[in-house]
């Protein structure tokens, strides 16, 4: 069977634009959660005041990336997968010499709701100007696979082109069909992960609607607090989280940096409710034990968990349930953090980003902290690292994602 490691990262997350200086960030502490700018919508009728928005990241900004006239085609969780795409290429350093080359390399790039920005832009202009002032460029600006068609044309990748929507757990599903492609010989190089921009007037409200949104509104930074009593529903933010992964021969061959090895890959669904988990955690005891079968490791091998973590008061505890269900005597022993409490939930990014973080904590073997775990919850008991990153020999990170209608995706990384 064909091996799999990550060649290249990339990541535009709430706390900065840049994988490295994202995961600095995030180990160091920070927070990426802030108030919502007056200047993006108004808040003044609705009780969710706070998100995680990608800072410098205003169209003038964008255009050393994308010039300004291309920005206006297309919607900005485009943007955002563009720019993330653009680092992890670069860091990964491949650049196909020929044809051959190019139809080997593929993109798979998914977002869980797409171009809401655009949606909600032309629907107004629909009724306030009229049908004529809508442009041409508004569906393709708009289509969740277009993210993934903007990087194929921009780089000449010509190899599998395609595109994931699962909600919460987009990311991790594209990072995980992206390594089977490779292992079945469809391609050498996947540029894969997910996007997500929907901090807009009808994604906020929308989801406020479904009561998932924390309330909090004295301290932004503190909103997130996955595992914490006190935990009152999600922070919304937006980003991408783009991984290269290469075929190990592959990368060696033109001595490529190579930061892990993709192993593992398990999904599952929870046939049970449009948003909420099971109450047993079937799906996402699945999904680990899937991810776990298919790496050929035991349970006892993994070092560190990336948990979904959400700051849901239901989605919390059944995640942990779960992972005591899966684990077993060593749930306890193995620490678990939820980096969510730093830069909020990216919904179809978030897996991506994740990864990255994944990724950064076997590279760098830091495990991330979980900021605002101030009391947890009766049967939140685990190790959940709080408040500081901690220092550890990291060999194998598990990494989940779980999105609405009971999909459920958890991946596995080890040091190579």
């Amino acid at each position: 069977m064909r091996r799999v490691v990550i060649t290249g990262l990339g990541a535009v997350t709430p706390l900065c634009i840049g994988s490295l200086r994202s995961w600095n960030m995030l180990i160091s502490g920070a927070s990426g959660i802030s108030f919502i700018p007056e200047h993006l919508f108004r808040t003044d009728d609705i009780n969710v005041k706070v998100a995680g928005i990608v800072p410098n990241s205003s169209p003038e900004d964008i255009a050393q990336y994308i010039s300004l006239s291309e920005q206006k085609r297309m919607d900005r969780f485009i943007h955002l997968g563009i720019i993330a795409s653009h680092e992890a290429i670069s860091d990964s350093g491949w650049e196909p010499k020929n044809e051959k080359e190019k139809s080997r390399t593929g993109v798979l790039i998914g977002s869980g709701i797409g171009g809401l920005h655009s949606i909600e832009k032309n629907v107004l202009l629909l009724q306030e100007k009229g049908p004529r002032k809508i442009s041409p460029f508004f569906i393709p600006g708009s289509l969740i696979n277009l993210a993934s068609g903007h990087v194929s044309i921009r780089y000449g990748f010509s190899g599998p082109n395609n595109s994931v929507v699962t909600a919460c757990a987009t990311g991790n599903h594209a990072i995980g069909d992206a390594m089977n492609l490779i292992k079945r010989d469809e391609a050498d190089v996947m540029i894969c992960g997910g996007t997500e921009s929907a901090i807009c007037r009808t994604g906020v409200v929308g989801f406020a609607a479904l009561r998932s949104l924390s309330t909090r509104s004295d301290a932004p930074e503190k909103a997130s607090r996955p595992w914490d009593k006190d935990r009152d529903g999600f922070v919304m933010s937006e980003g991408a989280g783009i991984l290269v992964l290469e075929e190990l021969e592959h990368a060696k061959a033109r001595g490529a940096s190579i930061y892990a090895e993709l192993i593992g890959y398990g999904m599952a669904g929870d046939a049970h409710h449009i948003t909420s988990p099971h109450p047993d955690g079937r799906g996402a005891c699945s999904a680990m034990k899937e991810a776990l079968r298919s790496a050929n490791i035991n349970p006892e091998d993994v070092d560190y968990i990336n948990a979904h973590g959400t700051s849901t008061p239901v989605g919390d505890t059944i995640e942990v349930q779960a992972v005591k269900k899966v684990f077993k005597d060593d749930a306890k022993k193995i620490p678990i953090s939820s980096t969510k409490s730093s830069i909020g939930h990216l919904l179809g990014a978030a897996g991506g980003v994740e990864s990255v973080f994944s990724v950064m904590a076997i590279y760098d073997q830091k495990i991330p902290p979980t900021l605002n775990l101030e009391n947890p919850s009766p049967g939140c008991d685990l190790d959940f690292v709080p408040h500081n990153a901690r220092d550890a020999k990291i060999s194998i990170v598990l990494s989940n994602s779980f999105g609405f209608g009971g999909t459920n995706a958890s991946l596995i990384f080890r040091k190579i």
